[in-house]
C-alpha cells in the first residue's frame, strides 16, 4: 500500500503485516519470545544486521513492528521503538542520547515521574536539568548552556494544559544545534504532529488515548532515524521493550482513535463551555476556549482541543476533596484518555507532596481539577459534574 494515497484513517487501519498462509482478515498475534533461522548463514546475516528479520522480541517483533509502523506514518517520522510503558519510552530515550556531564533545558510542567527523573536520578549520572517558566517562553534561551544537548516539553501539559508554541521551539532547537523532543500524549497523532514544527523526536504514553480503554500500558517513540537507532540499541540491551500482546491491543486501537479522538473532543468543548459558566468555577482551560491564554497557537498547531479539561474549583483543597467526593457517575483514577470520564484534584493526590510554592510553579492551584472526558453521553457527564459541583460547598 502506498500511504502517500490515503488518509489518516485509512493508514490506521490499513497498515498491517502481511498475511500469513492462512489468509487471516485481522492480524494474528505473535506470542513467541525469539525466532528460527533457516540455516547458519540466515542466523549469523540476521544478528550481523545484513538482513532485516525478527530475531527475539525483546528486539523487535511482528505485532510490535506493525504498531510502530502505524504511528511513525501518523506522525511523519522516519522510525521509532515502542516500550512497555510511556515512562520507559521517556527513560530510554534521554538515557540513550545523553552522557554524563550533559545538560537538559525542560519546561516547568512536566509529568510527575519525568520530573523525578530530572532531578533525583539524572543527577547521578552527572546530567543536570534547567526548568523554564512555561508561560515565560522568551527566557528559554538564557538557560541554554555550552553543554545542553536537548530541549523537551509536553504540549498541552499535565495537568493544566497549557500549551506551548512548538514552532518556536523547533527555531530555538535548530539555533543552538539541539536535540527537540516533545511528549504528545495529550494531543495524539491526530490531533498534532510536532515534527512539523521541527521536533526531533516524539514520545507517547499509548496507555492514554491510542489505547483509549484503559487496557494496556504501552509507549512509543518516533523521529529521527539516526536518533531511533541509538534509542533501540540501547533499549534492547536494556529490555524495556512492548509486549507483543499489548503492541496487537494498540495497533488495533489505533484502527478507531479518529472517530474516538473526534468524540472526545466534542464531548470535553461542551464540558469546558458548561464549566465555565457555572458559579463555583473560577476559570476553565481547554485549548479550544477562547478564554484560554494561549489559545491563538493552540488553533495553530492543533487540529482539536484534545479530551482534558482543567479548572479551578473555588474553596481550594478541602473544597477539591469535597468535590471527588460528591462524584457519582465520573471514576476517580490517576489514568486519563479512557472512554470513561475521570477527575482527579491534584493538589490532594497525584502532586500532594509537592510544596504550595513546587505546585504554582507549574500552574496547579489548590482547587485545580482535571477531567479526562470519556465517550459517555455528554448530559451525563456535566450532570454530574454539576451535582458535585453545586454540593461540594454545601459540605461542611
Amino acid at each position: 500500500m502506498n500511504e502517500t494515497q490515503f488518509g489518516f484513517e485509512t493508514q490506521a487501519i490499513r497498515t498491517q503485516l502481511e498475511r500469513s498462509q492462512y489468509q487471516e482478515h485481522s492480524v494474528p498475534l505473535y506470542l513467541t519470545s525469539s525466532f528460527v533461522f533457516e540455516d547458519a548463514e540466515d542466523m549469523r546475516a540476521s544478528f550481523s544486521e545484513e538482513k532485516e528479520k525478527n530475531i527475539y522480541s525483546r528486539f523487535s517483533n511482528p505485532n510490535t513492528n506493525e504498531f510502530v509502523d502505524k504511528i511513525c506514518q501518523m506522525e511523519g517520522a522516519q522510525a521509532g521503538y515502542a516500550f512497555a510503558t510511556g515512562m520507559a519510552a521517556v527513560y530510554s530515550t534521554f538515557a540513550a542520547l545523553l552522557n554524563s556531564g550533559d545538560h537538559i533545558v525542560s519546561a516547568s510542567s512536566v509529568f510527575g515521574s519525568t520530573h523525578t527523573l530530572f532531578t533525583k536520578y539524572f543527577p547521578k549520572w552527572n546530567i543536570q536539568t534547567s526548568y523554564f517558566n512555561i508561560n515565560e517562553p522568551e527566557t528559554i534561551e538564557k538557560y541554554i548552556q555550552s553543554n545542553t544537548k536537548i530541549l523537551y516539553a509536553e504540549s498541552p501539559t499535565n495537568p493544566a494544559v497549557d500549551i506551548l508554541d512548538l514552532e518556536y521551539l523547533g527555531k530555538i532547537a535548530k539555533k543552538h544545534n539541539l536535540i527537540l523532543i516533545i511528549d504528545n500524549c495529550f494531543a495524539t497523532p491526530y490531533i498534532q504532529n510536532p515534527i512539523q514544527f521541527g521536533a526531533d523526536l516524539v514520545i507517547h504514553s499509548a496507555t492514554k488515548l491510542i489505547d483509549g480503554q484503559g487496557r494496556v500500558l504501552g509507549g512509543i517513540t518516533v523521529g529521527r532515524e539516526d536518533l531511533i537507532r541509538e534509542i533501540y540499541l540501547f533499549s534492547r540491551n536494556t529490555g524495556p521493550s512492548l509486549s507483543p500482546f499489548n503492541a496487537w491491543v494498540l495497533s488495533k486501537s489505533l484502527e478507531t482513535l479518529a472517530v474516538r479522538v473526534e468524540k472526545h473532543c466534542e464531548n470535553a468543548l461542551k464540558v469546558a463551555e458548561f464549566l465555565e459558566n457555572h458559579p463555583n468555577v473560577q476559570r476553565v482551560k481547554y485549548p479550544f476556549l477562547k478564554s484560554h491564554p494561549q489559545y491563538e497557537i493552540a488553533k495553530k498547531q492543533m487540529r482539536l482541543g484534545g479530551n482534558v479539561v482543567a479548572f479551578e474549583i473555588k474553596g481550594g483543597i478541602e473544597t477539591g476533596r469535597k468535590f471527588l467526593d460528591q462524584i457519582k457517575l465520573c471514576s476517580l483514577s490517576a489514568n486519563l484518555g479512557d472512554t470513561r470520564t475521570i477527575v482527579t484534584h491534584p493538589a490532594s493526590t497525584t502532586h500532594s507532596k509537592l510544596t504550595v510554592e513546587e505546585r504554582l510553579a507549574v500552574s496547579i492551584t489548590d482547587g485545580l481539577v482535571r477531567v479526562s472526558v470519556g465517550l459517555e453521553t455528554v448530559n451525563d457527564v456535566i450532570n454530574d459534574l454539576k451535582q458535585a459541583l453545586d454540593n461540594s460547598l454545601k459540605v461542611v
